[in-house]
């Protein structure tokens, strides 16, 4: 569906906007499902590798047609719809 909406009107830049836009996704879902705190190297090196990743996800969502941004769009929904029951959890823990 994005994929199709890309190659209609900017098909010259369809695999970069898709690139983007699944490294903006993959990187707020990892935000959202990994509570634990890392160190800043080991943060920086898990960054590089997801945007290494995430080409590999591009080229499935561009030349493969898989619906790859709309899984993660589905995704980062779904984990933020968690983190945010959670944090209401813990608040009302903390208030009583």
């Amino acid at each position: 569906m994005i994929r199709d909406l890309l190659l209609t009107h900017f098909y010259e830049h369809t695999f970069m906007i898709l690139y983007i836009s699944n490294l903006i996704l993959v990187f707020i879902a990892y935000k959202l499902g990994f509570a634990r705190k890392i160190p800043l190297l080991k943060s920086i090196i898990v960054y590089i590798l997801l945007a290494l990743g995430t080409v590999l996800l591009a080229l499935f969502g561009g030349i493969a047609g898989l619906p790859i941004t709309e899984s993660l769009i589905i995704i980062v929904l779904v984990l933020g719809i968690y983190r945010l029951r959670l944090f209401r959890e813990r608040q009302a823990k903390q208030s009583t």
